[in-house]
């Protein structure tokens, strides 16, 4: 029989609502797990170990009298630390909102909770969500359970070192270059990053508010439609969210015959370790097996994903993180005589170094002079990258690529090369510039033993399509599994 922390968050809720399990027991059980190995992980930035007990309570009566009926009820999820929750903590990994309490619940955590979900705690994220390893945070990188001396990807590496390790069935994180499915192919879950607009960002604390996306991180594809089903639609609070159309039932239905897949061949995003490009055509081969007709693509736009996305993002972050002014909310500095040394030294001591050079570099771009040179010629370029991707699509139903081009780095290789650290999301940034769909599913290991992920992507609103492919391919291939936790609460790495 499956302990309960090796249960998918679907079954978890079958058996809360057959009265086989308690939804405080299961509670119970994940609490546990994160006090015992979250002191070496450093998944969570928040937990209350009350406060979900006494949801839990709330949500066994509620199963009970019929009022939470939902194919999740029950399940717990953790929560990136930049959405915001009611009373918990929302600080983006950050020192300049370490004292923030949310005074409203996000929209995705109102359907949740209508859901009868209850929210486990805050998962660490890089600041502001701006890194792809977890290590900018304030409160101090997260690890791999796969391998303790390397980084679990970012920026949602918090949401999916967690679920990797068994201490949440479920969790949200976001996506505004490749923030969910990076970190979901360096531990080994799945990840699904939703078409731009299909997931209301109301209560999501703004990155780059034309690439964010909040999305579902799970063990399995069919707890990620399950997360997806009860976050995505229509949200009057959110004039970007659009009307959706997703039927879980049939996206949870295996089946890629007759459809026409690309795959990825060229690599022209850059350099690839030669165990990914093997993971990620034999997984194309997989699909050709289970019926798909799969040719192979070349994406000559990808050398200008990676310009483009970093100078529109970092344009977008330093207007949103302009409100950061220690006036009304977050960390103020002390004994400032003027406003203006009240806002250099607050923003100067409040931000990290990465958030720093982005906030300085999106500030350049958006000044006289280089706004016509970097800024418009970077909106061109999406435009021209969102096209490709719909000539693409003309002749194909889905495209695999890589996710990333290599498996998790060693802690702190990559801040040390940060220009590398960019390059390295040329594959994801792509969908974000197109605001395509997209998923990540494990999909091999390299000699390390690290999970390697391919990255699935669809066209606008096909979400039920990628789930579908998703779904053959989990059941066909069978690449999840659990990593070594036995030794984590050693400290040491693997």
């Amino acid at each position: 029989m499956k302990e309960i922390h090796e249960m998918t968050a679907v079954e978890i809720s079958e058996k809360i609502k057959c009265g086989e399990l308690g939804a405080e027991e299961c509670a119970a059980v994940f609490l546990d797990r994160a006090e015992k190995y979250d002191g070496v992980l450093n998944c969570f930035t928040y937990i209350d170990r009350e406060t979900v007990l006494k949801r839990a309570a709330e949500v066994q009566k509620g199963v009970k009298s019929g009022r939470y009926s939902g194919r999740l009820a029950g399940a717990v999820v953790a929560v990136k630390d930049n959405i915001c929750v009611k009373d918990m903590p929302a600080s983006c990994g950050s020192k300049i909102l370490k004292n923030f309490t949310a005074p409203y619940n996000a929209t995705v955590i109102n359907r949740l909770e209508d859901e009868g979900v209850i929210v486990l705690g805050k998962t660490n994220t890089d600041e502001f969500a701006m890194g792809s390893t977890t290590e900018t945070s304030y409160f101090g990188p997260t690890l791999n359970p796969w391998d303790l001396s390397r980084v679990p990807g970012g920026s949602s590496g918090g949401s999916a070192a967690c679920v990797s390790a068994g201490l949440a069935p479920l969790a949200l994180g976001t996506d505004t270059g490749g923030s969910i499915r990076q970190p979901c192919s360096f531990c080994g879950v799945s990840g699904l990053k939703p078409t731009y607009s299909a997931v209301s960002r109301f209560g999501l604390i703004a990155y780059a508010s034309s690439f964010d996306q909040i999305g579902p991180i799970a063990k399995n594809i069919d707890d990620c439609a399950a997360l997806y089903s009860v976050i995505c639609g229509k949200d009057f609070s959110d004039s970007t969210s659009s009307y959706v159309n997703f039927d879980y039932g049939r996206a949870v239905t295996p089946d890629v015959r007759g459809k026409k897949i690309g795959v990825l061949t060229d690599f022209s995003g850059g350099k690839i370790d030669a165990g990914v490009k093997s993971a990620v055509l034999k997984s194309a081969e997989i699909f050709e097996e289970l019926g798909a007709e799969v040719e192979e693509i070349s994406m000559p736009c990808l050398e200008y994903c990676v310009p483009a996305y970093y100078i529109l993002a970092c344009a977008q972050a330093s207007s949103n993180l302009a409100r950061y002014d220690a006036v009304k909310f977050g960390f103020r500095a002390e004994n400032c005589k003027s406003a203006d040394e009240l806002y250099i030294k607050s923003r100067s001591e409040g931000f990290g170094i990465e958030a720093k050079r982005r906030i300085m570099l999106g500030n350049f771009l958006l000044s006289a002079g280089y706004y016509e040179t970097y800024y418009k010629k970077a909106l061109k370029a999406r435009e021209y990258i969102k096209n490709e991707f719909l000539r693409i699509f003309e002749n194909f139903d889905l495209i695999i690529t890589p996710v990333a081009p290599s498996t998790a780095p060693k802690l702190g290789a990559s801040l040390k090369r940060p220009l590398e650290m960019y390059l390295a999301d040329a594959y994801t940034a792509a969908v974000n510039l197109a605001s395509l769909p997209a998923c990540s599913c494990p999909c091999g290991f390299d000699p390390n033993n690290l999970p390697i992920g391919f990255q699935l992507i669809g066209k606008p609103f096909a979400e039920e399509e990628i789930i579908g492919a998703a779904k053959a391919f989990e059941e066909a291939a069978h690449f999840y599994k659990n990593p070594p936790v036995t030794n984590l609460s050693g400290g040491g790495s693997q």
